[in-house]
């Protein structure tokens, strides 16, 4: 079975297991752009901007800010396929910027991810 990790972007420690992707619309602050090894920055797959104002990392809006964040990934399906496709392949780690490790986009996005890969017998 395929599995999805989530890395802090500022903690992240490459292993060289798997393929690593940012998934935030917009660049971690105090990064520098080389500093990051990655096979892609992936920021259709992050929440519109509006869902993310409107989270405003709130824990009360947690379930919420979830419902809405699966409406955008159902509504858009390219911009996570990569990611279903690499973790059918192998490891993939999701870079993410939050302080929070529970309450953020990447914890929703790693649990849509896994709702949608393959599992054995699912072509039977």
């Amino acid at each position: 079975m395929s599995d999805i990790n989530l890395s802090r972007v500022y903690d992240h420690e490459p292993s060289g297991d798997g393929k690593v992707y940012l998934v935030e619309r917009l660049w971690p602050r105090g990064v520098r752009k080389d500093a990051i090894t990655m096979d892609g920055w992936l920021r259709d797959v992050a929440p519109s901007g509006e869902l993310r104002t409107w989270f405003s990392h709130d824990p009360a809006r947690w379930d919420e800010f979830r419902r809405r964040y699966v409406a955008e990934l159902d509504a858009n399906p390219a911009s996570w396929r990569p990611l279903v496709d690499a973790a059918a392949g192998g490891t993939v780690t999701l870079l993410y910027s939050s302080r929070d490790q529970e309450h953020n986009s990447a914890v929703a996005l790693r649990d849509y991810l896994l709702s949608h890969l393959e599992r054995p017998g699912d072509r039977e």
